[in-house]
């Protein structure tokens, strides 16, 4: 059991936006960092839309490491690949405290942070610093300052300012706790969303891919028309990560914070948020790659998500109840489950619930 593990229970005494920012603070000075290989997979993965080539398909998702600061760290404990913010433009507080929710019962966590973060200057100058000590892929989650006039100008900015350095970059326009913009994912704003983008992306010249996070809240009718405008997109937009937080309350959840407002995410959200995912692989036909995010905390959840279509997970809730050592856990359960399955590769896997 590693030191980081043995932390655990201590960290859990404390509120848990305290006990986040005592988790950063000692990654920072390296304390109770494993000695994991990366590519502890003994394989690489490759997707096949946009070329991203992760040490295994185990992510962290955004929200842990806003302003990348500890992403090299973070990176020994056996990911393979790495989500760093939401960053926005300005730097920006977020909502007031308490504003993070642990629901202990329920494995799952209610956040209305609201997009707190250093801005884009800070963290491009981290991530800056720790690049020569990465050996895995890194993206960039980009939002909107909460008081932007311009939404999109925003994810203009990010995504202009972070694709040089950043492996790839990722759209949140699905976070629940920025009043409206969750609107962006409607019909005519997503088209200009994604057409502005579009012509910012290939102003820099610079081919890297990029995905686009929804939430988990939306109807058949809803994913049907996110694809529809979508697919004109498919020569330069890589893919989705679904999902973000939920801002339904699933029945039978037991912990008393479960009346606060925010996102859900951890173990309620899986149900949903495989869903949703299964519903755009549908949809989407394979002409994107597909992330599956919301709610794993084992090896046959991130296998449920990969039999639903998605071609790499990424979790986060988890990590604060079990420990950083799931990650090691869920690669070697991901590969039990395929090999007893009979799948030579996680590739032929991808999408086998559809068939």
């Amino acid at each position: 059991m590693s030191l980081s593990r043995l932390a655990l229970p201590i960290l859990r005494g404390f509120p848990a936006e305290t006990a986040h920012t005592l988790t950063l603070a000692a990654l920072k000075t390296g304390l109770a960092l494993p000695d994991l290989d990366p590519a502890s997979w003994n394989t690489s993965l490759r997707l096949p839309r946009s070329g991203l080539t992760l040490a295994n398909p185990i992510g962290l998702a955004a929200g842990f490491d806003k302003n990348a600061e500890v992403a090299a760290n973070l990176a020994r404990f056996g990911f393979g690949w790495l989500e760093c913010g939401t960053v926005t433009p300005r730097p920006q507080k977020g909502n007031p405290k308490p504003r993070l929710f642990r629901l202990k019962q329920d494995r799952a966590v209610i956040n209305r942070l609201g997009f707190n973060n250093a801005g884009l200057s800070v963290f491009l100058d981290n991530l800056r610093r720790q690049k020569h000590h990465l050996a895995i892929p890194v993206g960039a989650n980009v939002g909107a300052n909460k008081d932007s006039v311009d939404f999109i100008s925003d994810y203009e900015t990010g995504l202009t300012a972070a694709l040089p350095l950043a492996d790839y970059l990722t759209l949140n326009i699905s976070s629940p706790n920025t009043p409206g913009l969750r609107g962006l994912q409607a019909d005519s704003r997503l088209d200009t969303l994604l057409a502005r983008c579009h012509a910012a992306w290939a102003a820099t010249g610079i081919v890297k891919p990029v995905f686009l996070k929804v939430a988990p809240d939306l109807s058949t009718q809803d994913v049907d028309q996110i694809a529809l405008s979508l697919i004109p997109h498919a020569g330069w937009l890589s893919g989705l990560i679904v999902s973000n937080t939920t801002v339904t309350r699933p029945i039978g959840l037991a912990a008393a914070g479960r009346a606060e407002s925010g996102g859900l995410s951890g173990a309620p959200l899986m149900t949903l948020s495989t869903r949703i995912l299964r519903l755009f692989a549908e949809a989407l036909e394979g002409r994107f790659d597909l992330v599956g995010c919301g709610g794993i905390s084992s090896g046959r959840d991130a296998y449920a998500k990969i039999r639903a279509g998605a071609s790499a997970v990424q979790l986060y809730t988890a990590l604060a109840y079990q420990g950083p050592d799931l990650v090691a856990t869920l690669n070697s359960d991901l590969a039990m489950l395929l090999r007893a399955d009979g799948f030579t590769s996680l590739e032929e896997a991808v999408g086998s619930d559809l068939r």
